[in-house]
């Protein structure tokens, strides 16, 4: 039983960072899915994996968590973005760096 620890990124419907400042541990899978030949649905016996998601406040709760319980474990560190123009008048500016095109 193997985890992962990382930090929710912001979905595409989000503007903000909203449920963007919590840790979780989430278990991968341990067997590989299997369809049902009967309804099609996509299905798995292992339980852990896609169903236990714990949510942490910070990131050495979630390792502290991990280790209590002798859980090997991957930390994944966010990806942090750089911000953009914000200003829709910024691809008509002067001052742009590269040049404006269809």
């Amino acid at each position: 039983m193997f985890a992962k620890i990382y930090q929710p990124a912001k979905t595409a419907m989000q503007s903000g960072k909203a449920k963007t400042g919590h840790w979780v541990l989430e278990f991968e899978a341990e067997a590989a899915r299997r369809v049902d030949p009967l309804m099609g649905w996509t299905s798995s016996d292992d339980t852990t994996a896609g169903q236990v998601r714990l949510s942490f406040d910070t990131k050495q709760s979630a390792i502290s968590y991990a280790e209590a319980k002798n859980i090997p474990f991957q930390v994944m560190e966010p990806h942090r973005s750089t911000p953009v123009a914000k200003a829709y008048s910024d691809n008509f500016s002067f001052r742009r760096r590269k040049p404006w095109t269809h």
